[in-house]
């Protein structure tokens, strides 16, 4: 079932009604000049439940649509663990992160290095954030939403891959290059409010079809019947195995998901990413901010019913007695070279089994998952760019109207460089897992510096800098091992979550070493200092959390 003219209907309206509020909450009044507060932190106005939307139409893009639907058809529920672990993340980083980064009025998350180390190293990382978000970000955000919409729209065939690209960064480009975060956040709370009705419509359909007698629990209850193995959270050797052949417990290594490497991962993300952070760092107050956290965790604990469930009833679908076999399989799970391609689940599933005008709402939502999360992409490029680069190094004269127009030009120079890269991707086998892995490389290094700065008072910049620079050679030597993807080299076997969680504790030992023999084991004079009352939080914000930590322990029990 292709688009019907209902379909397109609903669909452009969308993107004309997002445009249009974009524009509208970012005009300004004639004569008024667009300070940089404005632009890069939406005025520091964002009430909680924006802050919260935003968050996770920032977070939920084609790496979850897509991505994780695929490894949901791969893998199973254990993938999940991704999300359900970000909800009690999220908590830490409004008790923990949030009370120091808008005590130092931050705009940017390098910036915090600076005034905790030095300025060397706070530019060493803003240009490394930089290449993060054009290079890994953006491109593979373009490139997983246009393969989709290619799949939805089109045959599947790359017919439609060119265009889907060009779209999707015009759509972006078109409301937030001009109105900047007021733009991004305000259209975040509608988009939300899209991609999870349209991702429930989705996940409804596809578990009435499953079941032989229909009905959402009925469908519920078959999948789990048939594939019970895809609903356990704590994956043993061996427990599952992929349709490549590999072993899902080097993906999700059991124990270690919930106390090992997945918390570098998380940490890292949720609490030194700057398009995360900075809505954040918006906020009319830090309790307004603290609370819009809570929100996105409540958001978080039904995001894989979303984006997970529907993985493992396209498994169910064209695996119907649990045992996946080429023949059974529809051809959309065909890859070009014989392989299963896991990535179609989510796109096969809205082509073949969503109706017409439904349809339309689905893509919407899931063109809203990707613009919104590019949208953010984008202004936090420019906001690094132009904060931490362009205005100390280039103009430190530059007035606000020229950094705002720096802001400008520097999104649309990084949007057309992933525009050039995205379509050389090619085929990913499990796009969420590949971006998590090679994202891992990284990480460790910036999120032990960041520990280090944040709660250590003896690090010192020099302890800082060597710890994060020699992070990359500690991380690489695990990934691929002294001779170069050899089987025989030590550690190559290793789940790349547990050289995450090794990368991250060796780089912050080197960081204490060096920081110890330069400093005598004296307070570094850049500390920061902790003040009795700071991590204190609001009653709204303690509740949520003891709520959300009592419904993820029943989670886990209950599918372990």
């Amino acid at each position: 079932m292709k688009f019907a003219f209902l379909d397109y209907f609903v669909f452009i309206s969308y993107a004309i009604i997002i445009v249009g509020l974009g524009l509208w909450v970012s005009r300004k009044k004639k004569g008024e000049e667009r300070s940089t507060e404005d632009y890069f932190l939406a005025g520091k106005s964002l009430p909680w439940w924006a802050i919260g939307a935003s968050l996770i139409a920032a977070n939920i893009s084609a790496e979850q649509f897509i991505g994780m639907s695929g490894s949901g058809f791969a893998i199973g529920l254990a993938i999940a663990s991704y999300e359900w672990m970000a909800a009690i993340t999220l908590l830490i980083v409004g008790k923990y992160f949030l009370p120091i980064f808008i005590k130092k009025g931050l705009y940017t998350i390098p910036e915090f290095i600076e005034k905790r180390f030095s300025k060397e190293l706070k530019t060493i990382l803003a240009i490394f954030w930089i290449a993060l978000f054009i290079f890994v970000n953006l491109t593979s955000v373009l490139y997983l939403g246009a393969k989709a919409l290619d799949t939805i729209l089109g045959t599947g065939d790359g017919s439609l891959l060119i265009i889907s690209i060009i779209c999707l960064a015009v759509f972006a480009a078109g409301y937030s290059l001009w109105g900047g975060l007021s733009a991004v956040a305000w259209t975040d709370v509608v988009q939300v409010v899209l991609l999870i009705a349209g991702g429930l419509v989705t996940t409804f359909i596809a578990l009435d079809a499953v079941a032989p007698e229909g009905g959402i629990i009925n469908g519920l209850k078959h999948i789990y019947a048939v594939v019970p193995e895809k609903f356990s959270m704590i994956l043993s050797k061996g427990e599952i195995i992929k349709p490549d052949g590999g072993d899902a417990w080097f993906d999700l290594p059991g124990l270690s998901v919930v106390i090992g490497g997945l918390w570098v991962a998380n940490l890292y993300y949720w609490g030194f990413n700057q398009y995360i952070i900075q809505r954040t760092l918006a906020a009319k107050s830090l309790a307004e901010s603290q609370k819009g956290i809570a929100f996105a965790a409540f958001l978080k604990l039904i995001i894989p019913f979303i984006v997970v469930v529907p993985g493992i009833v396209a498994y169910v679908l064209n695996a119907p007695g649990g045992d996946l076999e080429m023949a059974n399989m529809a051809p959309g799970f065909i890859a070009e070279d014989g392989s299963v391609a896991n990535d179609n689940a989510a796109p096969w599933l809205i082509n073949t089994m969503v109706p017409a005008g439904l349809k339309g709402l689905v893509v919407a939502a899931l063109a809203a998952a990707i613009v919104s999360s590019l949208a953010s992409m984008l202004n936090s490029t420019s906001t690094i760019f132009t904060m931490d680069i362009f205005k100390p190094y280039i103009k430190p004269d530059a007035t606000q109207k020229q950094m705002v127009t720096t802001g400008r030009v520097t999104g649309v120079v990084a949007l057309i460089i992933a525009l050039f890269i995205a379509p050389q991707l090619g085929n990913l086998s499990q796009a969420f897992q590949f971006i998590q892995e090679y994202t891992g490389v990284v990480s460790p290094g910036i999120l032990a510096v960041f520990l280090a700065g944040l709660f250590w008072k003896k690090a010192t910049n020099k302890g800082a800098i060597i710890g994060v620079l020699l992070s990359i050679p500690i991380a690489m030597y695990f990934k691929i091992g002294p001779n170069g993807w050899s089987d025989a080299a030590i550690f190559v076997s290793l789940p790349f979550m547990n050289q995450m969680m090794i990368t991250c504790i060796l780089s912050f030992l080197v960081i204490v070493l060096v920081s110890h023999f330069q400093n005598n084991d004296k307070e570094d004079e850049k500390a920061i200092k902790l003040s009795e009352g700071l991590f204190a939080t609001p009653r709204a914000f303690n509740i949520s959390a003891f709520v959300i930590m009592i419904i993820c322990t029943f989670l886990y029990a209950f599918f372990w």
